[in-house]
């Protein structure tokens, strides 16, 4: 196939974003799932959207290709042109110029009869091979735009008549829609709003811009319109670890966001697995809306419930509750450590021992989720213990290897002592 920078299927150009970027790294002869060929069409595709952040690596393996995008000096998120490189057929590219020149204005208002036939004596008339365009493809077209609110139709007798809605004036929300463009959950929106201005002044920048989550918009758009009218989806979840898609209905229930690492998750109840799970959203694909879910609303109910025991994204309520507890020092002049328990301890609940300690405990459905978290506090942990023994022990031992890492040796119930001396 003939290379192009337009794209009929968004998922394709996903796919290999998500490799060159996400991923990562691969170079022509790694990536495997399709043809050298394809490999080639589809850099050089992202290169036509991407080229000043495109970069290469030359190793023993090849050519490796990926992205470098330092956040610190990019206002507005790069990845969104990929968004905006629709295909279409010159039909539809010459009906929808002219739809709009014939509808100028809101004061103008056509039937379909009207519309066809000035397409065809004031503007096809002219060519030596005339493009022909039906009163039904005329038809779905403002059907089509009438769903999208570019235009409206109003009913008088048996004539339906069309105009084009009024602009919306949004030139003195510039800064508004310049945040919600890289901080909002659907932001290539806001992306598409400012491309109606010739210029914008940058005002923001950010310390975290995750901007691969412009990879996910069309994806998170299905899913709140499913959740919005109480819908099942049906995807396809990719596993990273066996390359293995799997089709799975679902009940979609609440978007999830991270703030620690900005990774969105999708909390859903599986039909084909009869359980609640929670998917990431850069693993689903060929999402399609399904019928009507009666019991949506006891579904998210339940989930909202369990949201009370979950510390991250696992929700597996066939397994019973954790419980981790740990014992924090609080030394002299910290007692910004006690105000950052409180601040952090999502689900679980922190008790003031006395001046110098505090006691953080919680029921969470895997307790190994706050491992990361709990390394934090290394050096001030005067005791912990968890349910999950096994999670207990691997715990220690990460501990025990710090303690070798450090050349500091003895008994794992001295660490904290002498790690917070080093402190």
């Amino acid at each position: 196939m003939a290379y192009t920078e337009l794209i009929k299927n968004f998922e394709r150009i996903r796919d290999y974003m998500r490799e060159f970027y996400v991923y990562g790294f691969k170079s022509r002869d790694e990536y495997d799932k399709k043809s050298g060929r394809s490999y080639d069409n589809e850099r050089r595709r992202i290169e036509s959207y991407l080229a000043e952040y495109m970069g290469f690596r030359q190793s023993e393996k090849g050519k490796n290709v990926f992205l470098s995008i330092d956040s610190r000096s990019v206002s507005h998120n790069p990845l969104y042109s990929v968004l905006k490189s629709k295909s279409f057929t010159d039909g539809d590219i010459t009906l929808h110029f002219i739809l709009f020149d014939i509808l100028h204005s809101p004061e103008v208002a056509l039937s379909l009869s009207n519309i066809t036939a000035k397409i065809d004596s004031e503007y096809l008339s002219s060519f030596s091979e005339p493009i022909v365009f039906d009163e039904s493809t005329v038809r779905k077209k403002l059907k089509e735009y009438v769903e999208l609110g570019l235009v409206q139709c109003r009913k008088e007798g048996k004539k339906v008549f069309y105009s084009r809605n009024a602009d919306t004036d949004i030139s003195n929300l510039c800064d508004v829609i310049s945040f919600f463009s890289e901080a909002g959950l659907c932001g290539v929106v806001g992306s598409f709003l400012l491309d109606k201005f010739s210029s914008i002044e940058d005002c923001f920048s950010f310390k975290h811009h995750y901007i691969t989550h412009a990879l996910e918009s069309e994806i998170l758009y299905k899913v709140f319109d499913a959740i919005s009218q109480k819908r099942t989806l049906t995807v396809t979840n990719t596993s990273r670890r066996t390359q293995n898609d799997r089709i799975e209905e679902i009940v979609p229930l609440k978007v999830l966001i991270s703030v620690q690492n900005g990774r969105r998750y999708l909390a859903a109840y599986s039909i084909s697995y009869k359980y609640y799970k929670v998917y990431r959203l850069d693993y689903l694909s060929d999402i399609v809306m399904g019928e009507v879910y009666s019991a949506f609303d006891e579904k998210r109910e339940k989930f909202s419930l369990m949201q009370k025991n979950m510390w991250g994204v696992v929700c597996d309520e066939r397994r019973p509750l954790e419980h981790i507890e740990f014992t924090v020092h609080i030394g002299k002049d910290e007692e910004h450590i006690y105000r950052r328990l409180l601040r952090e301890k999502r689900c679980g609940t922190v008790e003031r021992i006395d001046e110098r300690t505090c006691r953080f405990s919680a029921d969470v459905y895997d307790s190994s989720e706050l491992n990361p978290w709990i390394r934090t506090f290394i050096g001030r942990i005067e005791n912990i213990e968890y349910s999950n023994k096994l999670y207990e022990n691997r715990f220690n031992m990460d501990l025990q290897d710090m303690y070798r890492l450090y050349g500091l040796g003895g008994e794992n119930n001295a660490l904290s002592r002498d790690l917070r001396l080093l402190l």
